[in-house]
């Protein structure tokens, strides 16, 4: 099974090894873990089993958490001291001098009241300077005495913290000190949460290091009080099998790894879902993929290029730059919770959101601001009953009135037309981020299969598809839980990146003397890798991608290409830099390589990935059925389509549907729109074509 904390709704997804699926959403509640729990009673009752039964039975027990996020963003992490180099306790507070804008989005930067929102997760009196200092060789240039850490951990024992992270520069190339200090640390404060930069975020460039450090010592006393208490009720309940947990980069780890780097999964449930694409798409025999999560609070939106989804290097969480690897994925304020409003006469839908409780109007539970689900019920693709896998009844007068109060009268439109208004804003703001994770990055989004998953992704993957030309989306029957999903399924992954710094003047003039460091370093991280990789549950073969990050010289960013034959040869090594060329140019234009600049290789990364025991190989059952005709608004709110509904939970293959129609499952609705074709794969998965254009 696997389990996903979404700001709204908690989704369990459950596979038997008859081959029988289900997935299943409780509201999430304060304290994270009351949700699973209510998820996987629901999931006891979906199997016919007491929750004891049902947990012992479990062979697998994936987890994709948003509780370090959470503290994170609302300043209840751990208090936590910062031990660095004399001269250097400044570093939180400077930042990379944008620290007041970090994380806004380019609306946000322009609203003059959102800057300096957020504080260093260190505050100033809480940094303790140490008398020290190695050079950019790993020479010491000020060496580290027992009198200066004991002055300074005596500092530290009256500051009243919990954690303590330690990052002295340039512990990269020499780690002793760094190792030195927090030996004594955890000597002398044995219960005291400790962070060591070099193990953290062992690259170059101080602040980022930094930074990324403090903040998991931060979150070490939350997560690890967070796991501990889950697992005990868990295992109170009979779950016999250790948990794993996603990463922020697309794999699961056991939770005691997760206890010491928590860090590492602040942004597993979008991690997830990309991952739970790329699975199915292998399946399908598709390398190119738009991976789009529409949920209660969030659109979430992942790309896989040539079978591999795309990676960052940074992340800005809460105002802190944390340098770690993580899927790249890009979110906004926009999902079915999202809160439409009339502002100047100006019709806005999100960023903000009703969660959860209140909720959409339309939940009955005293929310009182029309939402994106209250105009898709008005709007005809949902249906009173059967929302949320038949656990909710919705209520459509309700929705009804409020937009007609909040929005209609306002604006001078009839109800529906200000639902079909509140669609289109909704769908324009996706649309745009589509556009710039493709178009903007050198893609052309018409080279794509877009997979849709979430809650809504299903009902709004016609017209993001239609709007960027994409003919062909594909629509899972877990796509409501598409993060579960990945928890439950994907592989169990380690990654492994060391800073490697190497300047060559050309690519036709490399040594022998410059590739041999390279060669024994990535032998040394492949040997790590596969040793981390290790332990668990039942495995298989291991998988190693290698890449190395890369930039012309005089440039202030890099592209990570792949690795193909090592680096143990000059001729290797250029093989690596015509891949850099090649995706230099597919991102800027024929002719933007200049390879007369010389290149710089700043770092390199080691991926090993082991699948686990347990293949996914479903049973689907259900033949599509018309039970319902209902109105659907499509193109035109004074011209609403009379649409067949379908209603299933994992249909059988070889099913074929023609648009207008829908096709229900628990927990999202597929809208299949006019002239489209679906039809379904072995597998269960609904692949829908859209009509070419001019032919609708």
């Amino acid at each position: 099974m696997g389990t996903d904390v979404g700001g709204t709704f908690t989704d369990v997804w459950v596979y038997a090894d008859d081959g029988r699926q289900a997935v299943l959403k409780a509201p999430t509640t304060a304290d994270i873990i009351g949700g699973i729990m209510d998820g996987i009673e629901l999931a006891a009752g979906r199997f016919g089993l007491s929750v004891e039964e049902f947990c012992s039975s479990v062979d697998r027990f994936g987890h994709g958490t948003t509780a370090g996020l959470n503290a994170l963003l609302t300043g209840s992490a751990a208090r936590t001291a910062l031990i660095t180099t004399a001269g250097f306790g400044d570093t939180l507070e400077i930042g990379r001098l944008k620290r007041q804008l970090a994380g806004l989005t380019e609306l946000e930067i322009g609203d003059y009241r959102n800057r300096g929102r957020w504080s260093p997760v260190v505050p100033r009196t809480l940094v303790f300077e140490i008398a020290e200092r190695i050079d950019r060789a790993g020479e010491v240039v000020v060496p580290l005495d027992r009198p200066e850490i004991d002055r300074v951990l005596d500092r530290v024992g009256g500051a009243g913290v919990q954690a303590v992270a330690v990052a002295t520069l340039w512990s990269v190339a020499n780690p002793e000190h760094e190792r030195r200090i927090g030996a004594a640390v955890r000597e002398r404060f044995p219960d005291l949460f400790v962070s060591l930069s070099h193990e953290i975020a062992p690259a170059v460039g101080e602040y980022a290091r930094m930074s990324t450090t403090a903040v998991n010592a931060a979150l070490g006393p939350v997560m690890s009080a967070y796991l501990a208490r889950l697992d005990e009720a868990l295992r109170g309940r009979g779950l016999g099998v250790p948990m794993v947990v996603m990463t922020s980069e697309g794999g699961v780890v056991s939770a005691d790894v997760v206890s010491d780097q928590p860090v590492s999964v602040l942004m597993s449930g979008p991690a997830a879902g990309v991952i739970a694409c790329q699975q199915i798409g292998r399946r399908l025999g598709e390398e190119h993929l738009l991976t789009v999560d529409v949920g209660g609070t969030s659109f979430d939106v992942g790309t896989v290029v040539r079978g591999n989804p795309l990676l960052r290097d940074q992340l800005t969480v809460g105002g802190a730059d944390i340098q770690r690897p993580a899927i790249d994925v890009a979110t906004i304020g926009a999902g079915g919770g999202s809160i439409a409003r009339v502002r100047d006469g100006a019709l806005t839908v999100g960023p903000f959101s009703a969660g959860a409780r209140p909720g959409p109007v339309c939940y009955r539970r005293g929310g009182s601001e029309p939402t994106a689900t209250d105009a898709d019920l008005v709007l005809g693709v949902l249906d009173e009953d059967g929302f949320a896998g038949g656990t909710m009844r919705l209520d459509r007068a309700a929705a009804a009135a409020a937009i007609a109060e909040r929005i209609a009268r306002p604006l001078g439109l009839g109800v529906v037309e200000a639902a079909w208004g509140i669609r289109q804003v909704l769908d324009a703001r996706m649309a745009d981020l589509l556009r710039s994770v493709t178009i903007e990055k050198g893609h052309d989004p018409r080279e794509f299969v877009l997979f849709a998953g979430g809650g809504q992704g299903p009902s709004h993957a016609w017209a993001l598809c239609r709007d960027l030309g994409i003919r062909t989306f594909v629509v899972t029957p877990t796509a409501t839980g598409q993060s579960a999903f990945g928890t439950g399924t994907c592989e169990l992954k380690r990654t492994i990146s060391r800073p490697h710094h190497l300047r060559l003047p050309s690519a036709d003039r490399i040594a022998v003397r410059d590739v041999e460091p390279l060669a024994a370093a990535l032998a040394a991280m492949t040997a790590e890798a596969e040793a981390a990789s290790a332990g668990g549950p039942a495995q298989g073969g291991l998988a190693i991608r290698r890449t190395a990050a890369i930039r012309y010289r005089g440039q202030a960013h890099h592209l990570d290409v792949p690795i193909i034959d090592g680096l143990g040869s000059p001729a290797a090594l250029e093989k690596t830099l015509r891949q850099f060329e090649e995706r230099y140019e597919a991102l800027y234009g024929a002719g933007s390589a200049f390879r007369e600049a010389g290149f710089e290789l700043l770092g390199l990364r080691v991926i090993a990935a082991r699948a686990l025991d347990g293949a996914v190989r479903p049973t689907a059952r259900d033949e599509l059925v018309a039970d319902d005709i209902r109105d659907v608004v499509f193109d035109d709110p004074a011209k609403p389509v009379e649409c067949p509904a379908y209603r299933t939970a994992f249909p059988a293959p070889g099913q074929v549907v023609a648009g207008p129609c829908l096709v229900v499952f628990p927990g999202q609705t597929l809208v299949v729109p006019p002239g489209a074709s679906a039809r379904t794969d072995e597998l269960g998965n609904f692949v829908v074509t859209l009509a070419e254009e001019g032919t609708r």
